[in-house]
């Protein structure tokens, strides 16, 4: 883990020439993400039943207990490889990650996030030229074909900046209903992780959201997370439908907010909001 001065980091909007290192970022983020959720779907009890009835059936049919019991899990594990959306990446999006990344530069590039720690310190923090290895892949990232509609609903990708060196990214869905905004995925670099960099982030978006006339945020977090449950709930966020008072309103809005589902329709992300 490396010191990292917070009021030394700059948050932008996300350039083309940064793609590859932001792709780099959400591989090394959604880590582990998928076979969580997997193991999440297998443990519970109506998908453990299920296995119990063809692990009886492949008995029948089958000498060794073991493979009845491993075949059923084995297909479900492929089966679930296969259909589970790619969109884990990105949460509470049909759209998969490389629609924001591959096409979220396409609007202005100048607009930057206010940092907080600057007006602490009394510092302005530096930009300099980016540090990076240019592969076959970023160079012929500038000649990818995007469609307009594409390039509309692409959203926000918002990166921090420091020493030349991107070390987390933010992701805003674009604006679906008015005055609701929504968080895809926050991405913090392993060697700057807490030291505050995830929470700079979403606060200085919430804070510029805030400003634009919005007045309230979604943030859809992997269900068996409990780091990202942790980290939204000191931020404020609360679960949609269990810890809002309002229940009237709190009704409308699982209706039309709802989170992402897997096999058998069980959840795969917790919703949270926060009223700004």
């Amino acid at each position: 883990m490396v010191r990292l001065e917070l009021d030394q980091v700059v948050m932008r909007r996300m350039k083309e020439e940064d793609i590859e290192m932001v792709k780099a970022l959400i591989k090394e983020g959604c880590e582990g993400n998928e076979n969580r959720l997997i193991l999440h779907i297998l443990t519970r009890p109506l998908c453990l039943f299920i296995l119990a009835v063809f692990s009886s059936i492949l008995r029948c049919l089958v000498h060794s207990f073991i493979l009845a019991l491993a075949i059923p899990v084995f297909l479900l594990i492929v089966f679930l490889k296969i259909t589970m959306p790619r969109s884990v990446g990105v949460l509470g999006s049909s759209r998969p990650s490389w629609d924001y990344v591959g096409s979220a530069y396409r609007d202005s590039q100048d607009e930057t996030l206010p940092n907080p720690y600057c007006r602490i310190s009394g510092k302005t923090p530096t930009t300099r030229k980016l540090r990076r290895k240019l592969g076959a892949k970023e160079k012929s990232s500038s000649a990818e074909t995007i469609s307009p509609e594409r390039a509309e609903a692409a959203g926000q990708v918002w990166v921090a900046e420091c020493d030349g060196e991107i070390q987390g990214c933010i992701f805003r869905e674009n604006e679906v209903r008015p005055g609701i905004r929504r968080l895809c995925r926050v991405v913090v670099s392993s060697w700057y992780r807490r030291e505050g960099l995830g929470r700079l982030l979403v606060q200085s978006l919430q804070q510029r959201e805030r400003d634009t006339g919005a007045h309230r945020v979604y943030a859809h977090v992997p269900y068996p997370s409990k780091v990202g449950e942790v980290f939204f709930r000191k931020l404020g966020f609360r679960i949609l439908g269990q810890d809002s008072e309002e229940e009237e309103e709190d009704d409308k809005e699982i209706e039309l907010e709802t989170p992402e589902r897997g096999f058998m329709g069980y959840p795969l992300t917790k919703v949270f909001y926060k009223d700004l």
